[in-house]
């Protein structure tokens, strides 16, 4: 019998495709370099800014420095453009899953979160109407490890006072999260009803064979037995 499903956060719960995006390639084009170089040189540091040595202003500006492009009115614009993109994303959380929290809570099924962000989502998940409805998070911003790293897995279970066999973990598949999920004795399901909404060069994760697939959100409801 589940008694806790933990989720991933982006491309399960919200989105990052919204109307106005604001990703690698469009911060490339407001410093005026290469998308494919500006990529690289952003990746090199994207351990430290998930772990919580690293702002996304700080993160955003070395980036800048390394490529020879950096000034403060740069900085500031491409910070803002991501944010204004984020925060367009926070306020479309699509009505499903909040549906989905909120049944879940009334059949008294705990509510956990597990995901990879930076500061910036950091802050706006805090902030976010899903925030109260989680009895448990591990943000790997604050946790300073990222999934798929067993630890999260672990603590988050202690916490909501679970074992695995209880606990089915619903995510996009990314950061090998599913597989870890699975390893620790947990049930998991593939969320793919965002999947549509990627365009290159962000291709989404593939279809995992391993692993059921649940394509709208109250879905995850039949799977709870």
């Amino acid at each position: 019998m589940i008694k806790a499903v933990i989720f991933d956060m982006f491309e399960t719960l919200i989105t990052l495709f919204t109307e106005h995006t604001y990703f690698g390639e469009d911060a490339a084009s407001d410093a005026g370099v290469d998308p494919v170089l500006y990529r690289k040189v952003w990746h090199e540091n994207e351990k430290d800014r998930t772990t919580g040595k690293m702002t996304i202003e700080e993160g955003i500006g070395e980036t800048l420095q390394k490529l020879g492009v950096y000034s403060d009115e740069l900085l500031k614009t491409i910070v803002g453009k991501r944010l204004f993109a984020l925060q367009e994303t926070f306020d479309q959380i699509p009505d499903e899953s909040v549906q989905l929290l909120q049944e879940l809570k009334k059949r008294g099924i705990k509510v956990g979160l597990i995901t990879n962000t930076f500061s910036d989502e950091r802050n706006l998940i805090r902030s976010s109407k899903l925030f109260p409805l989680f009895d448990a998070t591990r943000i790997s911003y604050e946790e300073g490890v990222l999934k798929p790293d067993p630890s999260m897995y672990i603590s988050i279970m202690e916490e909501l006072g679970v074992t695995p066999e209880e606990c089915l973990y619903v995510g996009d598949g990314g950061s090998k999260e599913l597989f870890a999920a699975r390893d620790i004795g947990m049930k998991a399901l593939q969320a793919s009803w965002f999947r549509e909404l990627a365009f290159e060069p962000h291709i989404p994760c593939p279809v995992l064979p391993e692993f059921p697939q649940v394509m709208r959100q109250l879905d995850v409801l039949d799977h709870l037995s």
